[in-house]
């Protein structure tokens, strides 16, 4: 897989993939993250890309050219799955879409920052609109860091045992029941016997049933899709 992020603050984004799983997948030559300074691509003599809004109002707004002369230069060098913006007022990631995107070869996801891009740029290039919650950032690069890290995690061969992907909140429409690890008593606050007990059926059951709880108590909206 190839994610290509443009950006105005590449720097924002660098420590994110040199670090832990993200690190590890791209030397394991299993996915390539490269970022794109938007400022690259601007014909202005001061490296703008953003500027004042027709019809007033505050905030500035990412311009089309520069947006455009990127897109286009990845476009003419392979071709893309998705070309996506990450956007307060886009589709809600989950996990459904991790899995969907973690199937792509290739994506590019374009940073919004200040006010946003002209509205041009959504409807010519842009393909899939992704937030990660209702609220906003300062720009789109700590969600496409997010994003980035849902579906790089689920590439084959990124994590240790491939199984552990599978058992996340949310890969069924449950969240993960409780887990627990050594040592089995401490200061009185034992593990449950069930886990201990060597009887992997059971173990199972007990999961399920758990997992069932847990989401029913915190998030019963879940059951019902």
């Amino acid at each position: 897989m190839r994610i290509d992020i443009i950006t105005v603050l590449p720097e924002l984004l660098r420590s994110p993939f040199e670090a832990s799983i993200l690190k590890r997948a791209q030397e394991k030559g299993l996915v390539e993250v490269h970022l794109h300074n938007l400022r690259d691509y601007t014909s202005s003599k001061y490296k703008q890309v953003d500027d004042y809004q027709f019809g007033g109002g505050a905030g500035m707004v990412l311009m089309i050219e520069p947006i455009d002369k990127c897109i286009s230069k990845l476009k003419s060098e392979r071709n893309y799955d998705e070309v996506i913006y990450m956007t307060p007022d886009g589709e809600h990631l989950n996990q459904k879409m991790a899995n969907t995107l973690s199937l792509a070869k290739n994506i590019i996801i374009l940073c919004g920052h200040y006010k946003g891009v002209d509205q041009r740029v959504r409807d010519a290039f842009i393909t899939k609109e992704i937030t990660i919650g209702d609220y906003v950032l300062s720009g789109g690069e700590l969600a496409a860091a997010v994003l980035s890290d849902a579906v790089i995690r689920l590439l084959p061969g990124v994590l240790n045992d491939e199984t552990s992907a599978l058992t996340d909140s949310f890969q069924d429409n449950l969240l993960a029941p409780p887990v627990y690890t050594r040592p089995a008593d401490y200061k009185g606050m034992k593990v449950p016997e069930i886990l201990t007990s060597g009887n992997f059926p059971e173990i199972e059951k007990w999961r399920e049933d758990q997992a069932q709880r847990r989401t029913q108590k915190r998030r019963p909206d879940l059951l019902e899709k």
